[in-house]
């Protein structure tokens, strides 16, 4: 069982290619459903607001 409550993007459709992400004050944490691993990426939450900001200027333009 994993220690982290995680939770699926909004923008995840019905299937296997869904993130799912799960948070602390000093870290935040993804992975894919697809992945029979269960690799988890780990970054601190100001890198991660840091490559949201950047994903969003791309998305408007």
């Amino acid at each position: 069982m994993s220690p982290y409550s995680w939770q699926r993007s909004s923008y995840c459709q019905e299937g296997d290619a869904c993130v799912h992400i799960a948070s602390s004050p000093a870290a935040v944490h993804l992975t894919e459903s697809a992945d029979p691993s269960r690799a988890v990426l780990t970054t601190d939450p100001a890198a991660f607001a840091a490559l949201l900001d950047s994903i969003g200027r791309r998305s408007r333009g």
